[in-house]
């Protein structure tokens, strides 16, 4: 939960009701566990993510699950009708993080995005009782372009996991190889390769952005958080010309993010 303030965006507005600020919390808790046990758990994580499913289905069937983190969803889920295939999905593309560890094209990249971003976006329609398919369909779009731009952000980190997110194709186009993302600068190549996904990214975030406009006043605000959150990230990888190496370029400007949630608020 302290990660929270580490994300691109704000995980949850004080604009909005506690409930829902509850609601959103205990989504967010509970996918950055299922997160930090795919990518850092010692031991067995499949039997791991076995057992963080097994405590989710104690949640869905109104049992008692043992985790303090579970136990909060389970308190949100009492209060409103969130439901279990979104973040059964989440386990899912954390399984498929221990066997996948490359892909060729940016259409595979969407297809994991859809089990590893999209159920977050659909939960958070979901608290906010606006979940239609035009919406999610919007908010699919948000969600893969706030997951493209933690790729970006995070490539030498997943490089020391053993995972490449940048599609194989891509790689190849502008002449960036693995030994790029081991070093301690980006490259020519790699920074050209960064800037051509982030351009990718913009447009998805671009292309969802118009979900805002057709959200009531206080999820509006939150969804328009989340787009400049997205926007203000893109902003400060430019601004670095895209070395995000060694560590990722995380701090944007407060300037950059008021304006990138005022284009939000308009988006149409």
């Amino acid at each position: 939960m302290a990660q929270a303030k580490q994300e691109n965006f704000p995980v949850a507005s004080f604009f909005l009701p506690g409930r829902q600020r509850r609601q959103l919390l205990a989504i967010y808790g509970v996918a950055r566990l299922i997160d930090d046990v795919g990518d850092e758990a010692p031991g067995d994580r499949g039997r791991l993510l076995d057992w963080l499913e097994h405590e989710l289905e104690l949640v869905f069937a109104r049992g008692r699950p043992e985790n303090p983190v579970m136990q909060q969803l389970a308190a949100a889920v009492a209060e409103s009708s969130l439901p279990a295939d979104p973040f059964r999905a989440l386990i899912l593309a954390n399984r498929q993080d221990q066997e996948v560890t490359r892909y060729e094209t940016f259409d595979e990249l969407l297809g994991y995005c859809r089990l590893s971003a999209a159920p977050v976006g659909e939960l958070v329609l979901h608290v906010f009782a606006a979940a239609t398919p035009d919406r999610l369909a919007q908010s699919e779009r948000i969600c893969a372009g706030l997951q493209v731009i933690e790729h970006i952000q995070d490539v030498a980190e997943d490089y020391s996991r053993g995972r490449i997110y940048m599609p194989a194709q891509d790689m190849k186009q502008f002449g960036c190889t693995e030994s790029d993302l081991a070093a301690t600068r980006a490259s020519e190549s790699l920074r050209a390769l960064l800037a051509f996904e982030a351009g990718r990214a913009a447009r998805l975030l671009d292309q969802g952005a118009p979900l805002v406009r057709t959200l009531p006043t206080r999820p509006r605000v939150a969804v328009a958080g989340f787009v400049a959150g997205g926007r203000a990230a893109l902003h400060a990888l430019a601004r670095a010309s895209y070395d995000v190496l060694p560590h990722p370029t995380r701090t944007r400007s407060r300037r950059a993010f008021a304006r990138a949630f005022a284009r939000a608020l308009r988006s149409r």
